[in-house]
């Protein structure tokens, strides 16, 4: 007969001081979040611009008048040809007959005039209408108006080279703009990023070479860049601005109905405008890290994340989960801390 002895129940369950999370938010993020450096160096350029009074009025004043007297120059040489022409149809066409006797007088006065031979032909002064300084166009084209050409004065051009602070400005907009653009369009994975790398040193080095052994090359290339003159004023960088900050904050909301939440023992994913639920099983949870672009996760230490639940088929992508590491350690951290039972028995 067996005597009856008293049941233990040990439980080991996760201490609740903090180090494990309650639960994980996961969201997946667009591409356009990685524009954020162009988006501050354009608040920077307009707020800069705004404080410095925009582009300098005098430099405005010299490109509206270059405008101004280019197309009065052109207007002006355009008239004065066509009344030149006109002139010299109507008159050829009033007295055809007069011009052909004059012509054949010209001829023979030139045949009676020729000297002898062995003679020595005196030089006879022609007059050279253009040397003449008082002759104009009214002079060739008899009762017509003479049309003044506006000479550009270079006296009343203000010189304006001292002020280049907007088109830096523009120029390192420009190049964030760019380098923004070229992270968003390719993939940069470590061993491409490393072959980039050590080609791009290639190409400094290489052009280190040629500029030393032709070291006129150097300040002729920097002539033709300083020729590059963007510009842009204060208004320009504060809409761009604004669009892209309202951008991000339409982001932001949309993504308020479309996240996952990862907790001890389900996966759920939180979609639809009134918070539609799905459930997933969490023990049995597996999640692989991946970090396909090395600019992207220095931009925002950002991933994609693969998450194969137990009861699903197909793994569950997350592309662009910000701070990937600390979100992947935390899962792992708070996944791990089991809540053990064990029951033995004395006889």
């Amino acid at each position: 007969m067996s005597q009856g002895t008293p049941s233990s129940d040990a439980v080991t369950a996760p201490s609740n001081s903090g180090s494990e999370p309650e639960s994980v938010f996961l969201v997946s993020y667009p591409k356009i979040i990685y524009l954020y450096p162009t988006v501050l160096t354009a608040l920077f350029c307009g707020i800069f611009m705004w404080a410095k009074g925009g582009i300098p009025q005098d430099e405005i004043r010299v490109a509206a008048r270059n405008v101004d007297a280019a197309s009065e120059l052109q207007q002006s040489i355009s008239v004065v040809k066509a009344s030149f022409g006109s002139a010299v149809d109507e008159t050829a066409s009033a007295n055809p007959a007069a011009a052909a006797d004059e012509n054949a007088e010209a001829a023979a006065s030139s045949d009676s005039q020729s000297p002898e031979p062995g003679s020595t032909p005196e030089t006879v002064p022609t007059e050279n209408p253009a040397s003449d300084p008082e002759s104009t166009v009214t002079d060739v084209v008899p009762g017509s108006e003479a049309a003044e050409v506006p000479a550009a004065q270079s006296t009343d051009v203000p010189a304006a080279e001292g002020h280049t602070y907007h088109n830096a400005c523009a120029r390192i907009f420009l190049l964030i703009l760019a380098m923004n653009l070229v992270v968003i369009a390719f993939d940069f994975p470590r061993t491409t990023s490393l072959t980039w790398f050590f080609a791009s040193m290639t190409i400094v080095i290489g052009l280190w070479f040629l500029l030393k052994a032709n070291p006129w090359l150097a300040p002729q290339i920097v002539t033709a860049l300083l020729k590059i003159k963007p510009t842009a004023n204060a208004t320009f960088y504060l809409i761009f601005s604004g669009i892209m900050l309202f951008l991000y904050i339409c982001v932001l909301i949309s993504r308020r109905f479309d996240y996952w939440e990862v907790k001890g023992n389900e996966l759920l994913h939180h979609h639809g405008f009134l918070s539609n639920l799905e459930r997933f099983s969490a023990p049995n949870l597996r999640i692989d890290k991946e970090i396909n672009d090395l600019f992207e996760y220095l931009l925002l230490r950002s991933g994609r994340l693969i998450i194969h639940a137990s009861n699903e088929r197909r793994a569950i992508v997350l592309e662009n989960v910000l701070f990937i590491n600390q979100k992947e350690e935390r899962i792992t951290r708070m996944l791990g801390a089991l809540q053990v039972r064990v029951r033995t028995e004395r006889e």
